[in-house]
């Protein structure tokens, strides 16, 4: 009998505490917090060379940056009809235009960072849980999925690695011959995932980031945290899209875009901290 009732002791514990377990989903796990909610990846913390490969200043100097855990982020780009649940619980007002790409599956566009973060407290609130974009660092590092090489796939742009402009060919979309170029966003996942599993992180459309914008890496934390001081009335974009050529979608380079002015080639991916 006593054992019996021991039994029945640790059989509650572990029921009171396999909610809190369930919250922390292992490294590789993708998951939803609600039914239109953004798919998440579960990628691992780890040390990595923030930078590395830069061929401008502004995309240096390479430094170490350490994720100390492990980190959920969108295994894709936000959608359109993800965005739409927000405004159909009259949280986000903004209705943006798809430049008569269609909206199925394809990443939002014409959103500006100020209504991003909207759209993050709405799934903060609706899931309990902290949604928001990634830091700079944050972004590299999910972006490069462990590999050191000028895009995460390799070193040269190769072919059907990315929707860009010089994507598809080496020998086509010259600066006179746009004749073959990608114009437009393709829908989520059509290109294969990077090592971490995460989709279209090169091309398709840039990617708003949390941080504000720095002229280089130099004073950057070095623990992936979020650079909320510099030049504020711009903020961080990484990732590259279709409108812009291959150089652009390589993993050290960055850019940046007031946070007031959307665009059809800008759109995000979201982090969920976990606990």
């Amino acid at each position: 009998m006593i054992v019996y009732r021991l039994l029945i002791a640790v059989g509650l514990l572990f029921a009171s505490l396999s909610p809190a377990l369930a919250e922390t989903p292992a490294v590789g796990a993708t998951f939803k917090d609600c039914k239109a909610c953004p798919e998440m990846v579960v990628i691992p913390g780890g040390i990595y060379l923030m930078g590395l490969g830069a061929k401008r200043k502004r995309d240096g100097p390479v430094h170490r940056v350490n994720i100390k855990r492990p980190l959920a982020i969108g295994r894709y780009e936000v959608t359109f009809r993800e965005w739409f649940a927000c405004v159909a619980d009259g949280v986000c007002r903004h209705k943006p235009d798809d430049h008569k790409w269609g909206t199925i599956r394809r990443p939002v566009i014409n959103i500006t960072w100020h209504q991003v973060q909207n759209y993050t407290k709405w799934l903060s609130r609706k899931t309990g849980h902290t949604y928001r974009l990634p830091s700079e660092a944050e972004w590299e590092y999910a972006h490069r999925g462990g590999t050191t090489t000028k895009f995460w796939w390799g070193d040269e742009i190769g072919n059907k690695n990315a929707n860009c402009r010089d994507c598809e060919s080496r020998q086509c979309c010259t600066a006179k011959d746009h004749s073959c170029c990608s114009h437009g966003t393709q829908p989520i996942g059509t290109f294969k995932p990077n090592p971490f599993g995460l989709f279209d992180t090169a091309g398709n459309v840039f990617e708003w980031t949390a941080d504000c914008w720095n002229p280089d890496h130099r004073g950057a934390p070095k623990d992936a945290a979020i650079r909320s001081t510099g030049d504020c009335r711009n903020r961080v974009i990484r990732g590259g899209s279709f409108y812009y050529f291959s150089k652009v979608a390589r993993s050290s380079y960055r850019s940046k875009n007031p946070p007031g002015v959307k665009s059809y080639w800008l759109g995000f991916r979201v982090v969920r901290e976990l606990k």
